[in-house]
């Protein structure tokens, strides 16, 4: 896994310091390429994963030098590819994919990106055509940002280094900003500054003249293309199995150790049970979080240990205090590149850094199971809603309002409220509000009047709801709902904090459900196979049970827990007042003052759990400090 960089139009001059910038992403090697005659320049990173020799250098030239690639990834099916070029009589110097890559553009150009199964961002530059090609995979596993402006076109793997190229005004997106308080993290390809975009996951580009020329999507999900789900439960049990094996062997493929996180639920159980078939001494790794959590939260040690001692595999532990979570908090949102209010970040950095220690730069991840399988409450809630949405609107609504005024200090009366929040809105409004954080009602009473006039009648949600628009009038809510997931809240949440957490310690995280093939297979599957009654994973668990002990398994569901709400009390409160301090606020402009200092009393008396509020305005804050001000 590396970073990547590169300019077409602009200062090439600033590609090297922009590389230097994400160091970490590549600490082994780097490299770059200019060509200021037709103002082209590329920088790399490398961490060196497949032939770590120099033959793997990049940038990466075709023979006549008239081509060159910087990558950032991994191609899993590089050595079928490459079979297949040398059948073509494709010469090989190496033994990189990167080279499999670059000879597979010479051979069939943009069209490459149909035969790639892998995780990766790349940049080609072909001087015949003087024209950059820019892709990302399918999932979204790995990110890459760009610009354009004034005939320059600039891109990086982070905003950090992207900043380096481009000299344009910072000015604040208010519609990203009020996506990241809405639901955590920003939906669509919006980032926190207007002239910064992602390139969305499937999405590829061509560049001409510091202009893009081309854009397309080259992958979509599953539902996009008809697959319909056709298996019975004893394909479906089985299928999985396959699939699933078949991807974490694939992804399995390295020249430098390789472990996993082991968090001791199904999903990394699952991965660890089949890798431990390729090597039975694979190390794994798990956190233990000191210093109490927020009721409703299991502990995961134990069970991870448990499929441990059940594989045979080491296990190697990082107790981190929550006070420190708390403490680094800062440090998560400028590594992030983007105010992600999600603590659960840290999470990776922490077990990263233990692999590192341990000389470990691969880690296989269970990322991608409850996105593909269900396993999230809100997937049940989806089921529970037959038996209230034939009420009428009013009803719906008096019930959404009853539910509001529940003591959400207590779990159960907490999660009931979020069930019925948005119980008045319609069918597909309600499914995206089950991703939502704060309403809309609440962050309009937060912001100040003149954020309030440059956002306008802006709609967090409209990235969503355009997604699945076309997908409406014949989808189950359930089908819409992973469909969301997958698109969504995989690229723009957890594979986002995922990469960045763990390439700050310089280690690649793999994700094997997320592998085509099992995407694919996936959807296939019926829904009652999926989400059984309150069952959520079904045939997953089913998969699984020759492998992995029933009491992890069918063990409640559980997610990195620490304790937010003590935090805005006590561990965040001297950053609480300090970065939403009245000096603060009115510098930014974008929250009231008055309404911000009243949030933070309503929720220190209990009248409102608005923990998650305050984390995301803390994180807006830290980011504008670090990305705006800076």
């Amino acid at each position: 896994m590396c970073g990547i960089v590169g300019t077409l139009g602009g200062n090439t001059d600033l590609v090297e310091s922009a590389s230097a910038v994400i160091k970490h992403r590549g600490p082994d090697d780097s490299g770059v390429f200019v060509d200021k005659s037709l103002n082209i320049g590329l920088g790399h990173q490398r961490l060196s994963i497949l032939d770590i020799s120099t033959l793997g250098h990049q940038p990466m030239f075709s023979s006549n030098r008239k081509v060159v690639i910087v990558f950032n990834g991994e191609i899993y099916n590089f050595r079928e590819l490459r079979a297949q070029l040398e059948e073509e009589g494709c010469i090989f110097h190496g033994n990189s994919d990167t080279e499999v890559l670059l000879n597979l553009y010479l051979s069939e150009g943009k069209v490459m990106l149909s035969k790639l199964n892998g995780i990766f961002a790349f940049a080609i530059w072909d001087s015949d055509s003087e024209s950059l090609f820019v892709a990302r995979d399918a999932l979204g596993v790995k990110p890459i940002y760009y610009s354009v402006e004034g005939g320059i076109f600039a891109f990086a793997s982070e905003i950090k280094a992207l900043l380096e190229l481009t000299h344009h005004n910072k000015s604040l997106n208010p519609e990203a900003i009020n996506r990241y308080l809405s639901f955590l993290w920003c939906p669509g390809k919006e980032t926190p500054l207007k002239l910064v975009q992602k390139l969305l996951p499937g999405e590829a580009i061509i560049v001409k003249k510091g202009k893009i020329e081309e854009k397309w999507l080259w992958y979509q999900l599953p539902m996009f293309r008809g697959v319909r789900s056709n298996l019975n439960k004893k394909d479906a049990i089985s299928g999985t199995v396959d699939h699933l094996r078949q991807a974490v062997h694939r992804q399995m493929v390295s020249d430098v150790p390789l472990g996993a996180f082991l968090s001791g639920g199904l999903d990394s159980s699952a991965v660890v049970a089949f890798a431990r078939e390729l090597n039975p001494n694979i190390r794994c790794f798990s956190i233990e979080t000191k210093g109490g959590q927020d009721p409703g939260f299991v502990d995961d040690l134990p069970y991870a240990r448990k499929v441990a001692k059940h594989l045979n595999v080491p296990l190697e532990v990082v107790s981190v205090d929550s006070r420190k979570i708390a403490e680094d908090l800062e440090y998560m949102v400028t590594q992030l590149d983007e105010p992600l209010a999600d603590p659960a970040s840290l999470n990776v950095l922490y077990i990263s850094q233990l692999a590192k220690e341990h000389d470990i730069k691969v880690l296989l991840s269970g990322t991608g199971g409850d996105d593909l399988f269900t396993g999230y409450r809100r997937h049940y809630a989806i089921q529970l809603e037959r038996y209230w949405n034939w009420l009428p609107y009013q009803i719906r609504s008096l019930i959404e309002n009853t539910t509001h005024h529940l003591n959400t200090k207590q779990p159960f009366q907490r999660r009931l409220a979020k069930l019925f929040n948005g119980a008045g809105l319609d069918s597909n409004e309600r499914l995206i509000n089950y991703f939502r954080w704060s309403s809309d009602s609440l962050l309009q009473s937060l912001y100040s009047k003149e954020f309030r006039e440059l956002l306008g009648n802006s709609d967090s949600s409209s990235p969503m709801k355009d997604f699945i628009a076309p997908l409406s009038s014949n989808s189950s809510q359930l089908d819409l709902m992973l469909s969301l997931e997958q698109r969504f809240f995989l690229a723009d949440h957890n594979l986002n904090y995922t990469d960045k957490m763990s390439m700050a310690a310089g280690v690649e995280v793999r994700v094997p459900f997320l592998d085509v093939d099992l995407v694919d297979f996936a959807s296939r599957i019926p829904n009652r196979y999926k989400q059984y009654g309150r069952e959520g994973k079904w045939v997953l668990k089913k998969a699984m049970q020759p492998y992995l002990p029933k009491s992890v398994i069918y063990r409640p569901k559980s997610g990195f827990g620490v304790p937010l709400r003590r935090w805005m009390k006590e561990d965040l409160r001297e950053l609480l007042g300090d970065l939403l301090s009245v000096d603060s606020l009115n510098k930014r402009g974008v929250f009231s003052v008055q309404a911000v200092q009243e949030l933070i009393s309503d929720n220190d008396n209990g009248k409102i759990d608005a923990s998650y509020t305050l984390l995301s305005i803390l994180c807006v804050e830290i980011w504008c400090r670090a990305y705006i001000d800076n």
